[in-house]
């Protein structure tokens, strides 16, 4: 069993040692997908044993994900995990996936963040929350799959199943195509929980997305557009959100 560890990075000089530090006692083969940093993150990085690709400008959060599946699958591995950099995500959780992934019961293995309450969690900022607890919501409603956390990157794919997607959305909307197109395919997807930690609830999304109406707009837009772009897998999807 291959696994690949994939981590998306954009201005991450602050943790990037100290993550990439702890994920190598997990793992001997790590993908890290710098998405046009600025910082000092690129010659943190050369000190490292993992493979680079480098956008020459930010693309998006979506945009790293994709290429990060298109590596695993030219690669051959068989399962993917990803994680973010922001110290957000444990590396101690690591193997919390493997072993499900050993279980081979699932082709989406997701971090959830809501699905226990783990005595110490952070408190998100109140708009986040609301937002991934609606989105959530919605496309349980559209879609039935039965998850907790619509936007936990912390996530292990299957790698065989990546190349049946088609996907267009390179920021932060990312997760609701996926989840939409990951539906149409029917594959089988479960949770595990992971902790809830903010290290900077100051973080902001950037441009319109800071708006929180906005950004909530934009992810049903999305939403709304995979449903159409899927209709024939999902015929009865749109009845169940205001498209």
């Amino acid at each position: 069993m291959r696994i690949l560890i994939g981590i998306p990075v954009y201005n991450e000089a602050r943790y990037i040692n100290s993550v990439l530090s702890e994920v190598c006692k997990y793992a001997d083969d790590i993908l890290i997908v710098d998405d046009g940093s600025n910082d000092l993150t690129p010659a943190l990085l050369a000190g490292h044993k993992v493979e680079v690709i480098r956008h020459s400008e930010n693309r998006g959060y979506g945009r790293s994900l994709q290429d990060m599946f298109r590596w695993a699958a030219v690669d051959n591995f068989d399962w993917l995990i990803t994680m973010d950099c922001d110290e957000q995500h444990e590396p101690a959780s690591i193997p919390q996936f493997m072993e499900r992934i050993n279980c081979d019961d699932a082709d989406i293995i997701s971090g959830s963040r809501y699905l226990e309450v783990h005595p110490e969690n952070d408190m998100p900022p109140k708009d986040r929350q609301a937002i991934n607890r609606q989105v959530t919501q919605e496309l349980h409603d559209a879609l039935g799959i039965k998850i907790t956390d619509a936007f936990c990157g912390f996530k292990a794919y299957r790698v065989s199943t990546l190349g049946a997607f088609n996907f267009d959305v390179n920021g932060y909307a990312f997760p609701i195509q996926f989840w939409v197109q990951a539906a149409a395919r029917e594959l089988r997807v479960c949770e595990i929980p992971v902790r809830m930690i903010y290290n900077d609830p100051n973080r902001t999304f950037g441009g319109q997305l800071d708006d929180p109406v906005k950004r909530l707009d934009h992810y049903r837009a999305v939403l709304c557009n995979e449903l159409r772009k899927n209709e024939m897998l999902l015929p009865n999807a749109r009845e169940q959100v205001p498209c």
